[in-house]
């Protein structure tokens, strides 16, 4: 109860500051640009065009809807990277902040996470124009798409704690993480079917977050089925205990922020 109230009296007493550190990073990000919010849906068109024509018709894997099954990994693969990169230098990069005021340093990765979410809606009205355009048919699933989304939500910010923590401490942590990135979108079922996957890795591919999660969305929207409880434990299961150990991590590593920024 006392945890409640404390985390309740944090956020009425940050949601202000929040809420205009997601509108900046919002706002800096399409600075200038032509098209500017459109980038949004235009880029995860763009990158499944791309991927589908040399996926589609170089490979030829037998996947009904193959440009829908692979937006819809795109969609979800890209809100991922992009959130936990920006997540990554969210204290480093308010360094010059962080030693002058007192702001709750969690504030920093949090709303990087938050300000990518606004792409994600963009991409997923993307994504349904594109469901539109191949005939897929809605269903009352469809209402069960914001528990995917939170459990992603919940799982990047998690990630995004962890690499915020280690990027103070060890600053090749963004190059790494560059080359994590590259690996974890091959091990993860974007383009290609699981099916061909040969069964001495399947339990690599199975112990990936982002393989249930979108797998869960893929059930949905393509298979027009509820997700078995055992999907949904699992999404809340890697989300959540993501999260508590991001959060646990951050809040030991944040003791000694101030003297390696």
């Amino acid at each position: 109860m006392h945890l409640i109230k404390k985390a309740r009296a944090a956020y009425q007493k940050y949601w202000f500051l929040l809420t205009q550190l997601v509108s900046r990073d919002f706002k800096t990000k399409y600075k200038r640009s032509v098209l500017g919010v459109l980038w949004s849906m235009l880029n995860p068109l763009l990158t499944m065009g791309v991927q589908y024509i040399v996926f589609s018709e170089l490979f030829r894997w037998d996947i009904d809807n193959f440009a829908v099954y692979l937006l819809i990994g795109t969609v979800m693969f890209n809100f991922f990277t992009e959130s936990t990169g920006q997540a990554l230098v969210s204290i480093t990069g308010s360094a010059s902040l962080i030693t002058k005021v007192y702001v709750p340093t969690y504030i920093f990765p949090v709303s990087k996470v938050l300000s990518s979410c606004i792409n994600l809606g963009f991409s997923t009205l993307a994504l349904y124009a594109i469901l539109l355009i191949q005939g897929v048919p809605l269903n009352i699933y469809h209402l069960l798409m914001p528990f995917g989304y939170v459990c992603l939500i919940a799982f990047a910010i998690g990630i995004g704690l962890i690499l915020a923590s280690m990027m103070v401490y060890f600053r090749d942590t963004q190059f790494l993480y560059g080359i994590v990135t590259v690996l974890w979108m091959y091990l993860t079922p974007l383009f290609y079917p699981i099916d061909i996957v040969p069964a001495r890795f399947l339990p690599i591919i199975k112990c990936n977050p982002m393989f249930h999660f979108i797998r869960y969305v893929r059930n949905i929207i393509l298979d027009a089925s509820l997700p078995t409880l055992r999907a949904h434990l699992v999404c809340l299961l890697f989300a959540f205990g993501t999260f508590g150990i991001g959060w646990a991590i951050f809040q030991k590593a944040k003791k000694n922020f101030i003297l390696s920024i």
